[in-house]
């Protein structure tokens, strides 16, 4: 069991009721068909830098040149540095073999999701902090994002690029 592949997983996506709105987003065949062949790692980037369940609604927010991820309702409250920080540590911490990431999150989304001008108005789409944070320092790691796992034949061809 050991020597399989580390694989973190957005915890959400393994049936942990991390979101903001306190519910989770189990998916089936992550959660039991990858676990077959690989160790599955839960992961809430969110939570893990000290957010709670529920949670006010997070956000990328473009300003000036950079992307920003501000809280929706109070945007002075800038979690930018701590999403950095987490990323880093984690991907020090733990020799991964993939990520399975949670699909248009502020935080794991992989190029698909929005972000928005300080006035509210989607400008455009990236990746969550988290997730570019991890594709920053770690390029060679396998990330896909949950959408990309929906069937059998997908856990394989994931399964197989990890190797």
């Amino acid at each position: 069991m050991n020597n399989l592949p580390l694989v973190a997983v957005s915890a959400c996506l393994l049936g942990h009721a991390v979101r903001y709105d306190g519910k989770d987003k189990y998916t089936c065949l992550i959660a039991e068909e990858l676990e077959k062949y690989c160790r599955l790692m839960p992961v809430c980037p969110e939570l893990e830098i000290g957010l709670g369940v529920p949670r006010k609604k997070i956000q990328l927010t473009q300003i000036g040149q950079t992307i920003r991820v501000l809280e929706q309702e109070n945007p002075a409250i800038d979690l930018t540095e701590q999403l950095k920080i987490f990323a880093t540590q984690f991907a020090a911490q733990h020799s991964l073999a993939g990520l399975v990431l949670q699909d248009c999150s502020p935080s794991c989304g992989l190029n698909n999701t929005q972000v928005y001008s300080p006035k509210g108005e989607v400008v455009g789409v990236s990746s969550g902090l988290f997730a570019a944070t991890m594709l920053e320092i770690a390029p060679d790691l396998v990330m896909v994002q949950a959408s990309q796992l929906n069937n059998k034949q997908a856990i394989s061809w994931f399964v197989k690029e990890l190797t």
